[in-house]
């Protein structure tokens, strides 16, 4: 089969590769698209690349090719996306069902074989199956659309108030979406882009605020009658709406952390103590399991994706690449600012 294999820290080439087989208990899935994660980016373009050679990709989706002995969950023809995390099922948070917090796991597409490639072999359980409602760029959406409702569940959610979402790339507008799927009262999406702003409108954002804009903070509580919002959800990773957040939040508010952040943050003692006196609640959000594996965020997005009621915009899409030009494709990230949504990989062409 063809597969784009990282040899060197930038050098990722479109070359042919042995199949993988049906093994006990594994299936092996005709991949149609794969994401590329902002994890991939440095595992070409640095040097984060556990071993050489490898094959990156887990934001995927495909049809079951083959099924190995004892696979029960799925038939081939099914249409799938791929779940990329594979805990050990032995440790103390395996046991507990905190996966995403599993010390030996291994995770296709980077300690793996992933699906920058024809073919990708993985566990049964590391598939979920949806229907012919949802397209195959949909299935490649199943991840990020995981770790959204993941980030939301990681606070005491309850429906009827009102949620802030910081950040409006793919993360945010899922959050959104899931926040008024069970019942937020008001939804405010937070961005520099007024683009990104209306397509948070369209996908049924209640307001979006452009933070460049003078006076942005007092417009912001004006939504909530001066009280702040009872949910703020950060999923941009950066160090002004992190701190953002704790402005936005009301007295006994939950906010959670779901963007990663790539620089040092820290906080001064009035920003610390704003959160003192608001006695709000701050928590992070690490990918999206939970038990029984790989977890109800799975589900959810296979049965909400179906039925419409999670919504995919053609505008989460910067371009659809070719497998055979995967290594032009991580040229484009060396150029910041160049990449406005993401870039699915073909790997039928």
């Amino acid at each position: 089969m063809k597969a784009g294999v990282v040899h060197a820290r930038e050098d990722i080439r479109y070359e042919e590769i042995d199949k993988p087989k049906a093994e006990p208990g594994k299936v092996v899935v005709k991949v149609k698209y794969t994401g590329i994660c902002g994890s991939d980016i440095p595992r070409v373009n640095g040097d984060a690349c556990h071993y050489f050679p490898n094959v990156l990709g887990h934001e995927f989706s495909g049809v079951v090719d083959e099924i190995g002995e004892g696979v029960t969950a799925v038939k081939v023809g099914d249409r799938v996306a791929g779940i990329p995390l594979v805990p050990c099922m032995k440790c103390e948070d395996c046991q507990k069902g905190n996966y995403s917090l599993c010390k030996h796991y291994s995770f296709i597409g980077s300690r793996e074989f992933g699906s920058f490639a024809e073919y990708v072999s993985v566990p049964e359980k590391n598939v979920v199956a949806f229907s012919d409602e949802v397209s195959f760029v949909q299935g490649a959406f199943f991840e990020p659309a995981t770790v959204a409702l993941h980030g939301l569940e990681r606070t005491d959610y309850k429906g009827g108030k009102t949620v802030a979402i910081l950040g409006g790339g793919t993360i945010g507008m899922m959050t959104m979406q899931w926040a008024k799927i069970f019942g937020a009262k008001t939804t405010v999406v937070f961005d520099i882009v007024d683009e990104r702003l209306d397509l948070a409108k369209r996908l049924g954002a209640d307001a979006g605020i452009n933070t460049k804009e003078e006076g942005f903070m007092e417009k912001a509580k004006e939504l909530t009658g001066g009280r702040g919002f009872d949910y703020v959800f950060e999923t941009a990773g950066n160090t002004i709406t992190m701190k953002m957040a704790f402005k936005l939040a009301a007295n006994k508010a939950d906010v959670c952390f779901i963007g990663t952040p790539t620089r040092e943050l820290s906080f001064t003692v009035d920003e610390w103590e704003n959160m003192n006196r608001k006695e709000f609640r701050l928590t992070g959000s690490w990918m999206s399991y939970s038990a029984p594996f790989p977890g109800h965020e799975w589900e959810l997005t296979s049965h909400y994706f179906g039925t419409g009621e999670l919504k995919y915009d053609d505008s989460f899409v910067y371009k659809i690449q070719p497998l055979s030009g995967i290594a032009e494709a991580f040229e484009w990230f060396k150029t910041p600012g160049t990449v406005k949504g993401k870039v699915l990989i073909d790997s039928e062409k």
